[in-house]
């Protein structure tokens, strides 16, 4: 192994090369524009719909989307096109540009690439059923519906986070969430008018 180790007199540090070099990194399936990952979608749609939103959280969700590019079936299945077209008309001009950027993106993607399949990932039916019984138990502790777009933007944060996968993580997470929501009225308040972050929220009880 000795012809392998380049020894340095005692004291002396490594150099860095010097020049442009160029580090390369490998690409994975998901880092594709047009692999799209259907619970992605909803949950970026579930933070647009969220009625009196934050702004850096439609940013970040927009900026989510305009990293992908969505079949024209998806754009169907999902109605995700609607809420971005519904973001052009924002009062904050940020939001609003950036909303018509990814559609005017997407729309031009598509209309140029429309033969092209696109590659779709969905949840199995174990998972999917896991998932909306907590949705239910998110909805008793924070005593809201279940068709509350808060809940859903909740429960798919809390499954972002978790891999996007429906883990002991996971599983842990709505525990948490559910039962602080049950025991700390602050923190249902701060969730519901919106002064923390479903982000916030999430990350501060992620198991």
């Amino acid at each position: 192994m000795d012809k392998f180790v380049v020894r340095l007199p005692k004291g002396e540090r490594p150099t860095k090369p010097k020049g442009n070099t160029k580090v390369y990194k490998q690409a994975t399936i998901e880092s594709l524009r047009r692999v799209v990952v259907i619970e992605d979608v909803m949950r970026c749609k579930s933070v647009l719909e969220r009625p009196a939103q934050r702004k850096d959280e439609l940013l970040t969700a927009l900026t989510e989307l305009g990293k992908k590019i969505p079949s024209r079936e998806v754009l169907k299945s999902t109605k995700i096109g609607h809420a971005v077209n519904k973001m052009r008309k924002h009062l904050d001009p940020d939001v609003s540009s950036a909303a018509a950027k990814v559609y005017t993106d997407w729309r031009t993607f598509i209309e140029a690439n429309s033969n092209k399949p696109a590659i779709e990932v969905r949840s199995d039916t174990q998972s999917e059923g896991l998932r909306s019984n907590a949705t239910r138990l998110l909805c008793e502790a924070l005593e809201v519906k279940e068709d509350s777009g808060l809940v859903d933007n909740v429960e798919r944060e809390a499954f972002h986070q978790s891999g996007r996968l429906v883990s002991s993580s996971y599983r842990r997470t709505v525990r948490a969430l559910v039962f602080a929501f049950k025991h700390n009225a602050a923190i249902r308040t701060q969730v519901k008018d919106n002064t923390m972050s479903v982000k916030q929220l999430v990350s501060k009880y992620k198991k």
